[in-house]
C-alpha cells in the first residue's frame, strides 16, 4: 500500500485464519470451558485497551484455539488431562472427577 508514491509505514494486518476468531473458538470449546475462555478473552481485551497492543489478545485466541482442537472429542480430552495429572503427580485420578477439579489439580501441579 502506498500514499502519494511512498510506502505506507504501517503494514497491512492479515485477517485471522478461519476458525481462529473468538466466536468460532467459543463455539468449538466444550461447554465447561466456554465461560473460562470468555473471561480470559475479556481480560486480554481490557489489557489491549490499556496498552494499545494486540499481542495478548492474539496469544489468548491461539491458546484457546488449540484447546478447542484438543477437546474435539471431550472423552479423549478428559482422558488426556487425567493422564497428565497422573504422570505429574504420581497419584491415581478418578475417571469421574469433574473437569473443574481436574483443572484445579493440574494448576496446583503448575500446568
Amino acid at each position: 500500500m502506498t500514499i502519494a508514491g511512498q510506502p505506507h509505514p504501517i503494514p497491512v494486518i492479515p485477517p485471522l485464519p478461519e476458525g481462529a476468531g473468538p466466536r468460532a473458538i467459543r463455539i468449538a470449546l466444550i461447554a465447561e470451558e466456554r465461560e473460562e475462555f470468555a473471561q480470559a478473552y475479556r481480560r486480554a481485551l481490557a489489557e489491549a485497551a490499556e496498552t494499545l497492543e494486540l499481542a495478548g489478545v492474539l496469544d489468548t485466541l491461539e491458546h484457546w484455539r488449540r484447546r478447542a482442537i484438543m477437546s474435539t472429542d471431550p472423552q479423549v480430552y478428559r482422558r488426556m488431562l487425567r493422564r497428565a495429572a497422573h504422570l505429574l503427580s504420581g497419584e491415581d485420578v478418578p475417571e469421574d472427577e469433574p473437569l473443574a477439579q481436574l483443572k484445579e489439580r493440574l494448576a496446583r501441579l503448575g500446568v
